[in-house]
């Protein structure tokens, strides 16, 4: 089954951490988006390897192409959501498209194949995609560091329902991520506790 995955990293207070704030020499992500790439290292490539396509906005593209050496996807589609023209990245499978997240992401899900589709980058994206139930599973690494202020981790338009906890590491420099699943991803994380009895 293809799930759709957000994998983002936040400070304590829940404020989107990336390239854009670096607390105490931290610098949880390679580029915009709060992927935690950085310091997560071994575990976002592993990660990637179970990716076969990625949603992002415009903001989290936008990032790349000030340093398009950054691209960390190689040739896995990805789709960016956006109303503005941008320039393609060397080599890249860049779809652009305009219109809302539930038109689109059936196609998505279709270019993913048998593997899972990353939603990268957050806030306003990431909110269109959970006020309409397409988050499978969210992987939420916890940087020990509050901002007081940013880009809100879900800025939900309502009460999401709990999610189910599937997993929670150390992933090192004083960081803690946590695995959830939500909706369709529930009866998939009972199986993996049903698995581990």
């Amino acid at each position: 089954m293809v799930r759709t995955v957000y994998y983002v990293a936040a400070s304590l207070d829940g404020f989107l951490i990336d390239a854009q704030n670096q607390p105490g020499g931290m610098n949880p992500g390679e580029h915009s988006g709060g992927s935690g790439a950085s310091l997560l290292g071994d575990h976002y490539r592993e990660f990637l390897g179970r990716v076969g396509a990625v949603a992002m906005g415009a903001g989290t593209y936008r990032s790349f192409l000030a340093d398009t050496a950054s691209w960390p996807y190689g040739r896995i589609p990805v789709w960016i959501f956006t109303h503005h023209e941008f320039p393609g990245i060397p080599g890249a499978d860049i779809t652009f498209i305009r219109g809302e997240v539930a038109e689109f992401h059936p196609d998505i899900v279709y270019d993913a194949g048998e593997k899972d589709v990353l939603l990268a980058g957050g806030g306003n994206i990431a909110r269109q995609f959970m006020d309409d139930g397409l988050i499978d599973e969210m992987v939420f690494t916890v940087v020990p560091v509050a901002l007081g202020s940013g880009r809100p981790v879900l800025p939900v338009g309502s009460i999401t329902k709990a999610g189910v906890l599937l997993d929670t590491r150390s992933v090192g420099g004083g960081l803690v991520q946590l695995h959830y699943a939500f909706g369709p991803g529930e009866a998939f994380g009972a199986e993996a506790e049903s698995a581990e009895e």
